[in-house]
């Protein structure tokens, strides 16, 4: 019988070049490129509304920084590898780029919205010749249902959505942070040890923002201040100047791989780096860093199934929930502790909202780190936001419930807003 726990970390949690969303429409462009027989003529992608404002304002990973919905297409269907998941762009030259800008300036690639209710769905069609290929993400972004190429359907699991996601309810039914935190207290080191890739892969990220010029460069300001005085060097601001960085690096179209959480880069980001900190200052070994990776990870997919996987919601303030708790473990607390580190976090951030992927997303992981850190220590202290305030239940799973609420069903008519503002800016 196959662990949920395990399961469910080996699906969420994985290497991520690129902000998710538009190598999404690479990995799909990729993939129906492959399947068609002939050269690609022209691009036809149509997106939901989520997927449109996460990916307009960011970098492509080996273009310098370059943006684009289009120009994510064309380097998928001209030079993607179909089999790399996330990391589709990872082979990319000067020669595809070039050849990709080349396409798109030449009017081949054509993006529109798509009418679906769905919040992730990316569709696109590759014409060549007289066929033609056609791919669909939905639900996750590495989700292909359907496939189909010079006039025959190679996949479709359209017809059996509604069965798929019943299976993937009941696996999330099992989550709880009492039934988390047992088993990372539980698992054997050799189930769990994968996880250290993370601090590796996004610890690197880092680097790479505080030694180098990217977005706007929140990592290396907070690193600049603590070297002149201005800000001092704890776990707080550490915490915040490793994850922004890392975030500043990724959105700008730094080539390394992250490790991501619930398809997301910058919540990869921001449930691995305070973590890896707080550790560090810890003096742990790597199987309690891997049992608080394990922790923040879980935490993060727990709380993320309950907000969606795109809303108005930003998934800062979700990741950092998960890095709050690991925190707390770290530090020496339980779980009475943890609940309380997450009641601390849901009454400080709750509302911060997504207004798409792009370089400010640093500032909000330094914000929602930063908060982290507090909830944690506040936590440890036997200090926590009541049920009788706001949306805080006295009970931590229905205070979750309570945020997935406020994201999903609270917040849809300011993602209508936020899009609108996006896309109708002079």
């Amino acid at each position: 019988m196959k662990n949920p726990f395990l399961e469910l970390l080996h699906r969420e949690v994985v290497p991520a070049l690129g902000c998710t969303e538009p190598i999404a429409i690479s990995l799909a462009a990729a993939i129906a490129m492959k399947a068609l027989d002939g050269e690609a003529e022209r691009i036809e992608v149509k997106v939901s509304a989520n997927i449109l404002k996460n990916a307009m304002g960011v970098g492509i990973p080996g273009t310098g920084g370059s943006q684009g919905l289009d120009l994510a297409a064309a380097l998928g269907a001209l030079g993607g590898d179909s089999e790399a998941g996330l990391e589709v762009l990872r082979s990319l030259n000067d020669d595809l780029v070039e050849q990709a800008r080349v396409f798109v300036k030449e009017g081949k690639v054509d993006i529109s919205l798509a009418q679906v209710p769905d919040i992730i769905y990316i569709e696109v069609v590759i014409w060549g010749g007289s066929s033609y290929s056609q791919a669909i993400m939905q639900e996750r972004h590495t989700n292909l249902t359907y496939l189909k190429a010079n006039g025959k359907v190679i996949l479709d699991k359209l017809t059996n959505a509604t069965k798929e996601s019943g299976a993937e309810d009941e696996i999330f039914e099992t989550l709880s942070l009492k039934g988390i935190y047992e088993y990372v207290l539980s698992a054997p080191f050799e189930d769990i040890a994968f996880i250290l890739e993370a601090a590796k892969l996004n610890r690197a990220a880092s680097r790479e923002g505080l030694n180098h010029k990217y977005g706007l460069e929140v990592g290396r300001t907070i690193k600049e201040s603590m070297e002149k005085g201005i800000l001092c060097g704890g776990l707080e601001n550490l915490a915040a100047m490793e994850s922004a960085a890392a975030s500043d690096a990724r959105m700008d179209g730094c080539t390394l791989p992250v490790m991501s959480n619930s398809g997301s880069g910058n919540q990869g980001i921001t449930a691995t780096l305070p973590v890896v900190v707080a550790a560090e200052m810890q003096g742990v070994d790597d199987e309690k860093l891997a049992r608080a990776l394990i922790l923040s990870h879980l935490t993060a997919i727990h709380i993320k199934h309950y907000t969606g996987r795109l809303s108005a919601l930003c998934g800062a303030i979700i990741a950092a929930t998960g890095s709050s708790c690991a925190i707390v473990y770290l530090l020496g607390g339980g779980y009475k502790e943890m609940s309380y580190a997450i009641q601390n976090m849901v009454g400080d951030i709750a509302g911060m909202i997504c207004d798409g992927a792009k370089n400010s997303c640093a500032m909000k992981i330094s914000t929602a780190v930063k908060s982290a850190v507090q909830a944690a220590l506040m936590g440890l202290r036997g200090m926590s936001v009541t049920g009788k305030q706001g949306i805080i239940s006295d009970d931590v799973e229905q205070t979750i419930r309570n945020l997935g609420k406020l994201g999903t069903q609270g917040m849809g008519e300011t993602d209508k807003v936020i899009l609108d503002i996006m896309i109708n800016k002079d």
